[in-house]
């Protein structure tokens, strides 16, 4: 039976689920695209709110869910990227010939995906979030059919997610028949005589089903198709909030079993880590395309990201926070410019690098936001990603794993020429080739509006990190 505090604590995914339903109800009744995102947009908002309202209930269990600090941010953190996203849609679906309001219920449903596999405390729930999360995400990558690159998008991103729950399922099969349990807590209760070989089969196949959704190599080919076909609202979701929730559930499982803590789970775990760090960077060197450079980009900061999963304790956990705060707000950024620039065209998105050649002379506003995102995925000082890598360089230096702190600084070098070259092209001499623009009254908008505000917090972060840096210090995973 569940109480009154376990309804508090799934307040957040009710509402969010509720929203969807509405929207449904209101797509069947009269479809009204304005309608349809205000209604959104509310819905996503008073499921933040509740999540703040109850985040002072502490630790929260029920048979299928724990509601942690850790839930908390990462609920937050998906219905942050979500609201982003669906002021995005709002203009980049503006001109769409076809029907625009399904999106947003795909979009609600992904989101409340992501909130359940956060909170996922049972294999059950976890696949149960895991396809709720992705099954949506299919549509919406292939939304502007039309497109062929989107299609193609949609369709790549079905076919490997699929193999990907196989390997997923069958993990979680061999677990059970070792343990006789499906829930975290009965798996950390079955291994703690000894992990078996079929349990230490089955944590292989759950670490790839993981590893497919974070993009870590060799788990990436997907990635820069996806990123450069999808619509670029699809795409801001599936590298923001879908890797939030899919790292958070892979943070939390290594975290708990202990498969993951022996010597040669560590190392396979920390060879992983180095080589997404240092080949997603190099294959970021050769992309003439931003969206694809912004995949293997994610690549890379997800490789710098598995150094907490290497080290798996109580600074990893606040550094992963504080790491994944910084990638969020400025991925988001990043990709809101590219939306924004897509937004008012028919065809494929604004992706190609050249369409951003001069750009700061004819939208230096929306140049700065995307200079300043740049910025701070190098780790530049006084932005929000030269916090986060600070952290995780701390974090490797603390834990004594040099390898992985030297693969870091030159993962990090790479990266700087990739970043600073296209922060250079927004700022030459406008050439006589097909260009992309932005609506003159883009600043006015929500989207404009949301992208501003993205790049003052980058900065903000960088010059003022203190608030954010204590609020992660707070952070505890259930039981540890």
């Amino acid at each position: 039976m569940l109480t009154r505090t376990d309804m508090m604590a799934l307040t957040p995914v009710i509402l969010v689920c509720a929203t969807a339903i509405t929207v449904m109800l209101g797509i069947a009744w009269r479809r009204q695209h304005a309608v349809t995102v205000l209604v959104s947009a509310l819905g996503l908002n008073t499921a933040l709110l509740s999540l703040f309202l109850f985040g002072e209930l502490g630790t929260v269990r029920t048979p299928m869910l724990v509601f942690d600090s850790v839930t908390i941010l990462g609920m937050g953190m998906i219905l942050v990227s979500s609201l982003a996203c669906a002021t995005f849609s709002h203009a980049y679906l503006d001109g769409f010939p076809g029907a625009r309001e399904e999106f947003y219920l795909l979009l609600l449903c992904a989101a409340a995906g992501g909130m359940v596999l956060t909170a996922a405390d049972h294999l059950a729930t976890l696949f149960f979030g895991l396809e709720l999360l992705s099954m949506p995400l299919y549509g919406m990558l292939a939304y502007t059919f039309r497109d062929r690159n989107s299609l193609e998008a949609g369709i790549k991103y079905l076919v490997l997610s699929a193999t990907a729950t196989a390997f997923l399922l069958f993990g979680m099969a061999l677990l059970y028949a070792q343990t006789g349990h499906l829930d975290i807590p009965g798996l950390v209760a079955g291994m703690s005589s000894g992990v078996g070989p079929w349990a230490l089969a089955g944590v292989g196949l759950v670490l790839v089903g993981l590893c497919f959704k974070l993009s870590i190599i060799p788990f990436h080919l997907w990635t820069p198709d996806v990123y450069q076909g999808g619509p670029g609202p699809a795409v801001t979701f599936l590298a923001t909030a879908s890797k939030v929730a899919a790292f958070i559930v892979l943070l939390r499982i290594v975290e708990a079993i202990p498969a993951f803590h022996g010597a040669q789970a560590q190392t396979l775990l920390a060879a992983l880590a180095l080589l997404t760090m240092l080949a997603g960077n190099l294959l970021a060197l050769l992309q003439a395309n931003l969206k694809r450079l912004l995949g293997y980009s994610s690549i890379a900061h997800f490789g710098y990201l598995m150094v907490a999963i290497v080290v798996a304790d109580k600074l990893a956990v606040e550094t992963s926070g504080i790491y994944l705060i910084t990638y969020l707000i400025t991925t988001l950024g990043a990709f809101g410019v590219v939306t924004l620039l897509s937004s008012p065209y028919g065809g494929e998105d604004a992706s190609a690098l050249h369409y951003y050649r001069g750009l700061f002379w004819r939208r230096p506003y929306l140049a700065a936001v995307l200079t300043v995102a740049m910025l701070s995925l190098a780790g530049i000082p006084f932005t929000a990603g030269f916090i986060g890598k600070f952290y995780i360089i701390a974090l490797g230096v603390e834990a004594q794993r040099w390898w992985l702190v030297a693969g870091i600084v030159v993962g990090s070098a790479i990266g700087l020429y990739y970043y600073l070259r296209v922060t250079i092209t927004l700022y030459l001499m406008e050439p006589g080739m097909q260009r992309r623009d932005a609506p003159n009254d883009w600043g006015l908008r929500a989207g404009g509006l949301v992208v501003l505000l993205l790049a003052v917090l980058m900065i903000l972060m960088g010059v003022y990190p203190s608030p954010v840096v204590h609020w992660m210090s707070l952070l505890s995973l259930a039981g540890s």
